[in-house]
């Protein structure tokens, strides 16, 4: 499995939204983009995380941070995530797992103990070229956000 580095290129997408619109990773040149992999929408650990980044979502903007959230979900189901919880950034359906799976945030991963196939929680920091700044894999749903903050000098 391939895991991404700083100043690797950044994969280019073109997906599905919760809007029905289509969003590519190229409208956002120019923009830092906080880019989150997360398995399943509407599940405990995903729903914390969702929150915990709208409810940071003013000062990301502020500082120049556009944030994505990305799972396999289909739109239909990331419109009633968005819906429920208020979140009020865009959410990208990769249904065929090809974007998460070419910024390594698909494969084999541990959970209870036992190894299966699935998103791998990760938050990739992309800069205004296009480039990787950060590439955090295997993140905690809570707490990541402030921690995430931290990292980049927000806090």
């Amino acid at each position: 499995m391939t895991r991404l580095a700083p100043g690797d290129p950044a994969p280019d997408f073109s997906l599905p939204t919760d809007t029905g619109e289509t969003l590519s990773l190229k409208e956002l040149r120019g923009r830092k983009v906080v880019l989150y992999a997360y398995p399943a929408a509407m599940t405990p650990g995903c729903t914390k995380q969702a929150c915990d980044f709208r409810d940071s979502l003013a000062s990301l903007q502020a500082s120049g941070y556009e944030v994505v959230g990305i799972s396999p979900d289909k739109p239909a189901k990331l419109a009633t995530f968005r819906e429920r919880d208020a979140l009020t950034f865009p959410l990208v359906s990769d249904a065929d797992k090809a974007v998460l799976t070419a910024y390594g945030a698909f494969g084999e991963k541990q959970l209870y103990g036992k190894t299966v196939t699935g998103v791998i929680r990760s938050t990739f920091v992309i800069d205004e070229d296009g480039k990787i700044e950060k590439a955090l894999y295997n993140v905690k749903a809570t707490g990541h956000v402030a921690k995430l903050r931290r990292d980049l000098g927000l806090d």
